[in-house]
């Protein structure tokens, strides 16, 4: 048996068994992925996925044993890359972060710049997607650290730990009778169109339920992954736009002077919580444990090591606003 066994055998199981999609991926041919797996189920002496002719078409009980074995095996060899990365390169290599738009935008460049400068010769990799893309690519050791508001606990296999607090705020143009407001209600909010996120990101889940509660169907006119497209149909006039508010700490559309403004509306919606997160059982090289504390004054590298470990970690309890 050997490592390109193991690693189709891996692929076709996460690709819903389509040996076509499981070539194209690993950059192959059907037909070696095909004979692979059957040696390796020789060498075995059990089946590990059941068949109907040459389609694959479930995983067998002893063959969900035997994924459970190369998951370790794969991950462990990841580990043993990065370990001989690290100490042959101590202060070099590339660092790899998956993110939602809100995190990239807002979020990491002051963190990323100061790694940099600490770290010359580290580059850096960023992807964005969406929460469940930002998990898929860490376990698929595509990132080392990724960072979303939702769905980062969903996963078993990841290990997640507590960033920062955030809240949304109601972005609306300077002569909007609402921009006269402290902190307008849930009733006026849903009396106007509204402009938000895609339901999948940056807290908007927390926004649904406030409005189910209180018995109102707000009238969502324009949803987007982006705080900025949000922000751009705000002054064109569409509608009120909730967003996270990092996304105006700093913009100058909402400083004195400019055509938007800004209004807290944490009190209707209550604290999201922005986690990191890691593949578990990943071994962490030393620029990574860096940049986590760069993000947050909450994460030391002793903490993050515990929390790889399966330790218990004392932390202030916080809503991740799933």
């Amino acid at each position: 048996m050997n490592l390109h066994q193991f690693r189709f055998v891996q692929e076709a199981a996460r690709r819903n068994l389509n040996l076509t999609e499981t070539a194209r991926a690993l950059h192959t041919s059907q037909p070696g992925i095909s004979k692979a797996i059957l040696e390796l189920e020789e060498e075995l002496g059990v089946d590990i996925f059941a068949r109907h002719g040459k389609r694959l078409r479930r995983v067998t009980e002893p063959g969900r044993q035997v994924l459970q074995s190369i998951e370790i095996i794969m991950r462990e060899v990841a580990n043993l890359k990065r370990i001989g990365e690290d100490y042959s390169r101590q202060e070099a290599g590339t660092l790899s972060i998956a993110a939602t738009h809100t995190q990239a935008r807002y979020v990491l460049p002051t963190p990323v710049a100061a790694l940099r400068s600490r770290y010359p010769k580290v580059a850096v990799s960023l992807h964005q997607g969406t929460p469940e893309d930002v998990a898929q690519m860490i376990l698929d050791d595509a990132a080392e650290i990724g960072m979303a508001t939702e769905r980062l606990t969903q996963y078993d296999d990841l290990v997640t730990l507590p960033c920062y607090e955030w809240r949304h705020v109601a972005v609306l143009p300077v002569g909007h009778p609402l921009a006269r407001l402290e902190r307008p209600t849930l009733e006026q909010l849903a009396a106007e169109p509204l402009i938000s996120y895609h339901p999948s990101f940056t807290g908007r889940s927390r926004i649904d339920a406030a409005f189910e509660q209180r018995g109102l169907k707000p009238s969502f006119v324009l949803e987007a992954i982006d705080s900025d497209v949000i922000k751009t149909y705000v002054r064109l006039g569409l509608g009120v736009g909730i967003v996270a508010e990092m996304a105006v700490l700093d913009d100058v559309l909402c400083a004195p002077g400019g055509d938007l403004t800004a209004r807290p509306v944490g009190h209707l919606f209550g604290p999201n919580v922005a986690r990191i997160a890691f593949k578990r059982g990943a071994y962490l090289r030393n620029f990574v444990y860096t940049f986590a504390e760069l993000l947050s004054d909450r994460l030391s590298r002793p903490l993050i090591e515990r929390a790889m470990l399966g330790q218990s970690i004392d932390q202030p309890a916080a809503s991740d606003g799933l």
